[in-house]
């Protein structure tokens, strides 16, 4: 019986830690030529309070928009769509979709452009809209 509590302890201890990283608030993410962040949902309505990014939805198709969008560019054809962009690499770009896989590819490609300043929203705007936040109107 011990040996048994003892290890639904240590599963528990295990599952715990693994978690730890999960709510990180940012979290840097290597690609093949640069990196990007992931920001939490709690984090990006932070820096939504002083927005100081170019925000870029990526999802297609078009499902709604978080408030004080600036762009719509698909995804898939975000290399496409540079001149949208600033022109400068370095300048801070902040990009989403629905549940973050586009987003991820997106942001990846950018950096691999060279752009170093590139955000993304983890879980999308399903992560926002769970955590009771609004959609733009």
């Amino acid at each position: 019986m011990k040996l048994k509590v003892l290890g639904i302890a240590l599963l528990v201890m295990l599952v715990a830690v693994g978690c730890v990283g999960q709510n990180e608030a940012v979290k840097t993410i290597e690609v093949d030529n640069g990196s990007y962040q992931e920001v939490n949902v709690d984090e990006f309505k932070t820096m939504m309070e002083n927005k100081d990014f170019v925000l870029v939805n990526v999802h297609i198709p078009f499902e709604g928009d978080l408030p004080q969008t600036d762009l719509s560019i698909p995804y898939n054809e975000i290399d496409q769509h540079l001149g949208e962009l600033p022109a400068e690499q370095d300048a801070k770009i902040f990009l989403y979709c629905r549940s973050g896989r586009m987003s991820a590819e997106a942001a990846e490609v950018l950096a691999n452009l060279g752009y170093t300043n590139v955000w993304h929203l983890a879980g999308g705007f399903n992560a926002w809209k769970a955590a009771g936040n609004p959609m733009a109107e």
